[in-house]
């Protein structure tokens, strides 16, 4: 079994950086995939990013692409992602999580379905 812990989030205004962080232990050596997903109030979950837990991978919705970056420290088994020029449009529930699926090389999933563990959630709120 592989458990999420994560950490960041608050409140910040439009404009403003944060940096979430996700700390990947367990069974850390069956882990393919890191991703985090967002789910604003009142809508789905959906995916923001996803890094390889190895290699050099990556994958951003279009919606954040150029605004986050996803990057991973396997020496402390973490993951972060950094959020720059944040909108109102960014508040949401912020999760991260893992998979232990082979998608092919260098290849990511924006799925849900996907990821087999799950971090318990940071709030992100943005306001204006």
């Amino acid at each position: 079994q592989v458990q999420l812990v994560q950490s960041g989030g608050g409140l910040v205004q439009a404009g403003d950086s944060l940096r979430l962080s996700c700390v990947v232990s367990g069974r850390t050596f069956t882990v393919s995939a890191l991703a985090w997903f967002r789910r604003a109030p009142g809508k789905e979950r959906e995916f923001v990013s996803a890094i390889s837990w190895k290699g050099s991978s990556v994958l951003y919705s279009d919606f954040v692409k150029d605004r986050f970056i996803i990057s991973r420290d396997n020496a402390i088994n973490t993951v972060f992602l950094q959020m720059n020029s944040l909108t109102p449009e960014d508040t949401a529930a912020y999760y991260c999580a893992s998979s232990t699926l082979n998608f092919g090389m260098g290849r990511l999933s924006t799925l849900e379905i996907k990821y087999e563990n799950w971090g318990q959630g940071t709030q992100v709120t943005v306001s204006s």
